[in-house]
């Protein structure tokens, strides 16, 4: 319990999203870059690809894959993106600012559209003093190809990344600052090559100064390519797994990292691994979460549903909607918010875990009312307002005391 500021830190992938909502991914526009091969380069719905080698897949010039794909349609929306920013903007915008500080670590590159993403995200209570700015860089972006009919009308989208700058950034460059916080996160750091090589000796640092961790994942397409038959490291996976308090993973992240074939068998390789705790999410079926009791109070591993108050009202016409775009993202965010909340509140290793997922899985779903990842506020407490009634809902739906 702690009566002082909490401070939460976060490195990892920032990103410009540009944002196509109306793709189809049966198109034969879309259809003829499909992958035959993991790691061959090509795109596959709910995955990522970088755009170097989706040229070399297609042979041929991003330029022109895009286009074939989208036709003459620009992008509908600019949005602020990465596993680490979004997460964080969340976090920082339903947590009260006279008692949490949080702030992102980070580069972006020289150019508009680094000035586009450092304007966006001025405009929320994200502290982001240490997103420092590389000379001559190109800032990293993705194209956010949307298409809303996929999977029965669930939706997913296909990610086309461009790492720019951030294959510049490295742990040297993360102030000593950081490992000062309460709580550091690292998100999506495949997408930061130089940080996701050296996760095992950064957590080290975390944990000798005495920080919570938290650990979520994106496609590691890289890894995937050089060894599509291997499993992804997380540094070096067996030190790494005993130096993260919480580990986030969609489905196909958790089977690539474990080298399972299906989620209950990897949740039980991460249990062996004695990992903390960790969290699977996949898409709009039920989630698997676990704690061993040293952060949260033991939990046997579990399955938690998705927010029907949520799932009704994206049913309903008459409420305006957005996208899937995020919500990967937001649900972290939701996560690292009640860890922060508990911290003030309960001893660490009696942190309530059901508590948590129902931040996570409301600020998940919420996001689907919006387009993009990050929600920019008219005025200070908006979102957490609008947030709320979910959360609650959600406690009622599990029957939460």
């Amino acid at each position: 319990m702690r009566n002082e500021m909490i401070r939460i830190a976060g490195v990892g992938c920032a990103l410009a999203d540009f944002l196509y909502t109306k793709v189809d991914f049966k198109s034969p526009g879309f259809s003829k870059y499909i992958s035959v091969n993991s790691g061959d380069g090509g795109l596959s719905p709910g995955k990522l690809v970088f755009t170097e080698e989706l040229q070399k897949f297609a042979n041929k010039p991003y330029s022109e894959i895009l286009k074939d794909i989208i036709g003459e349609n620009t992008f509908d929306n600019f949005n602020i993106g990465g596993p680490a920013l979004v997460s964080l903007i969340h976090a920082a915008q339903i947590l009260p600012q006279n008692e949490f500080e949080t702030s992102f670590y980070g580069c972006t590159g020289d150019d508009k559209t680094g000035e586009l993403i450092t304007d966006l995200v001025n405009k929320t209570p994200l502290d982001i003093s240490n997103y420092i700015k590389v000379k001559d860089g190109v800032t990293a972006f993705t194209d956010v190809l949307s298409d809303s009919t996929y999977d029965n009308g669930n939706g997913e989208r296909t990610f086309i990344n461009n790492i720019g700058a951030s294959w510049n950034y490295n742990s040297e460059m993360l102030s000593a600052s950081f490992f000062e916080a309460d709580i550091v996160c690292f998100g999506g750091t495949a997408l930061v090559p130089q940080i996701h090589d050296n996760l095992t000796l950064l957590l080290k640092n975390a944990k000798s100064n005495n920080c919570i961790t938290i650990v979520n994942t994106v496609y590691d397409f890289r890894n995937e390519k050089r060894q599509p038959n291997n499993c992804w490291p997380l540094g070096n996976n067996c030190e790494s797994f005993k130096l993260i308090d919480l580990l986030v993973m969609d489905c196909e992240e958790s089977l690539k990292i474990s080298g399972k074939k299906s989620i209950q068998e990897a949740a039980e390789y991460f249990k062996q691994e004695n990992l903390s705790s960790f969290v699977i999410t996949n898409g709009s079926k039920d989630v698997y979460a676990y704690s061993n009791g040293t952060l949260f109070a033991k939990l046997d591993l579990q399955q938690f549903p998705v927010s029907e108050k949520i799932v009704l009202e994206l049913k309903d016409e008459t409420i305006q909607k957005g996208d899937t775009t995020g919500c990967g993202d937001n649900f972290v965010g939701g996560l690292i918010a009640s860890i922060a909340l508990q911290l003030k509140q309960k001893p660490i290793g009696s942190f309530n875990l059901p508590e948590s997922l129902s931040w996570g899985i409301s600020s998940g779903g919420f996001t689907c009312f919006y387009t993009g990842g990050a929600y920019i506020e008219k005025n200070e407490g908006e979102k957490l307002s609008r947030l709320l009634p979910y959360q609650q809902s959600y406690l009622k739906q599990i029957n939460w005391k």
